[in-house]
């Protein structure tokens, strides 16, 4: 009996939560919003922010196409003018006019044109920052608290910044 030892594994058991965490999700939101704008907001589940993407975009891109319309306009009818043509609609306006609108109406398109791919572009920058912060871990174990603390020598109250991690 004396030769015959069991052998007892003892196993650490981690009391850490193990968190899954996938390095390709912010690459996929950011892919998603890419293809579809909103659709990587979708994927993080932020459905609230649709809306706000498509408000973004879409109020751009009405400037952008009512200015070009505008701008199109005034550079027609100023070419009619040069070639001895006059329109009804715009009559009432001399060359520097016609001139200084079709300025006027082409740098707003151009940054009505800015704005729509800024827009594109945070939308996507949007979906990956979104997509990589919800991969931190922030449970109960993990705060953060303000204390109030009374100082020893001139019972002064101070304030003070407690970090506390439960293990």
């Amino acid at each position: 009996m004396a030769q015959k030892t069991t052998k007892q594994e003892v196993v650490a058991k981690d009391t850490l939560k193990s968190i899954d965490i996938d390095p390709l999700t912010p690459a996929k939101a950011a892919f998603y919003s890419a293809v579809l704008p909103g659709l990587g907001q979708a994927y993080n589940k932020r459905y609230w922010k649709i809306p706000l993407v498509y408000g973004a975009i879409g109020t751009s891109l009405y400037f952008y196409i009512d200015s070009n319309k505008k701008y199109h306009q005034f550079r027609d009818e100023y070419k009619r003018r040069l070639e001895g043509h006059t329109s009804e609609e715009f009559s009432y306006l001399d060359n520097a006019r016609l001139i200084a609108g079709q300025k006027f109406y082409q740098r707003n398109r151009d940054l009505s044109s800015l704005f729509v791919v800024g827009f594109y572009v945070l939308n996507i920058i949007d979906a990956n920052v979104d997509a990589a912060l919800m991969q931190f871990n922030v449970d109960d174990r993990l705060s953060v608290k303000p204390t109030l603390y009374q100082n020893s020598l001139n019972f002064k109250t101070n304030v003070g910044l407690s970090l506390n991690y439960n293990f």
